[in-house]
């Protein structure tokens, strides 16, 4: 302010402006610029919340661009707020910005949940918003219902497979009619679990059934056995109906494990029955190296007869004479054996008589 007063009276007094007058105008009209760049949008935000009868300052639109807030954001938000009727303040929208959240999905829910009749404070829709879930979507659901197909197409799988006692494959799809529950939004479970629960109980009422042709007969008992299990507690949801869209017969599933287990009883008792066998050829071959052996034993000892023979001429224990007649008995003996074994091998005929 200073340096404008100098350049007056110095402009007045028709001298030269000095050199530290000019230093001072172009400091001032760079921060000037500076201000006009940094802080020269909010005051169009500024207009069009005072126009709205917001309430938002100017002041505290330059305290949010210090604290790294989104003006625009606010200010819009804060815009709706009022307009709808609201009672929440700009540092409540602040405050839950700078915690993470989503000032304007929170303030749409409320709105939407206002005119809906629907019991939400700004405390507990702030704390569902801070928890991941989306409240504007929880409150359209809770207007109006959600259908959620069981299993879904993410799952890979397109119906719900069960067998039912007398072995045949029941294929069911449902469709899950939920809406939320804003009570118990916060720590409650969400539609994996439901899906997970429904999907349970179709299998767990399938399974009891005696016969497949009960479940085609009457889908409905599907449904009614399930909702009176009170699937939906502990969720975040309110489940108002299961409807079963179709049912459809699949394998006969008990006839199939039956042709697999006599597979695997003769894949069992083959092996079994195989190692009998290798055993069998295993104490065969044993038996032969055990002959084998016996017979070299047998060679063995015949060796030592003529040794004996021998030392029985040197002792004067064996003439010639007796010689002669033990080789005479060896030599009938070798004949009688020779016709045993020829007559044994020819077949009886005319000629063999």
């Amino acid at each position: 302010m200073a340096a404008w007063m100098i350049l007056a009276k110095t402009v007045a007094n028709g001298a030269e402006t000095p050199t530290a007058s000019w230093i001072i105008i172009g400091v001032l009209v760079f921060i000037g610029f500076m201000f006009l760049v940094l802080f020269g949008p909010l005051f169009g935000l500024w207009i069009q919340a005072l126009s709205a009868q917001a309430g938002v300052g100017i002041f505290e639109l330059i305290g949010m661009r210090l604290r790294k807030v989104n003006p625009s954001l606010i200010v819009l938000s804060r815009i709706q707020a009022v307009r709808a009727g609201l009672d929440m303040t700009t540092g409540d929208l602040e405050s839950h910005y700078l915690a993470g959240g989503r000032p304007m999905n929170v303030v749409r829910a409320l709105i939407a949940a206002n005119r809906a009749n629907i019991d939400l404070t700004w405390k507990v829709a702030t704390a569902i918003d801070l928890a991941g879930r989306d409240i504007l979507e929880a409150v359209q659901t809770s207007v109006n219902p959600k259908v959620i197909d069981c299993p879904t197409a993410t799952s890979g799988k397109t119906t719900i497979d069960a067998v039912a006692k007398d072995g045949i494959q029941v294929k069911a799809r449902a469709r899950v009619t939920v809406r939320a529950n804003i009570n118990r939004l916060v720590g409650g479970a969400g539609e994996d679990t439901i899906i997970a629960r429904v999907g349970e109980g179709i299998v767990t009422t399938i399974g009891s059934a005696m016969t497949y042709k009960d479940v085609l007969e009457n889908p409905d008992k599907i449904s009614e056995r399930v909702l009176e299990k009170g699937l939906d507690a502990g969720t975040a949801f309110e489940i108002l109906s299961i409807d079963i869209a179709d049912v459809d017969v699949g394998q006969n599933i008990g006839a199939k494990l039956q042709a697999d287990q006599a597979e695997a009883d003769k894949r069992r008792f083959q092996a079994e029955a195989e190692k009998r066998r290798a055993m069998a050829m295993a104490r065969e071959q044993e038996m032969t190296a055990l002959t084998q052996e016996n017979r070299a034993h047998v060679v063995l000892a015949e060796a030592e007869i003529p040794k004996a023979i021998a030392e029985s001429f040197r002792s004067g224990n064996l003439g010639i004479m007796d010689y002669y007649k033990l080789r005479n008995l060896q030599a009938d003996t070798n004949m009688r054996n020779s016709i045993g074994t020829d007559g044994a091998d020819q077949a009886p005929g005319p000629d063999n008589k």
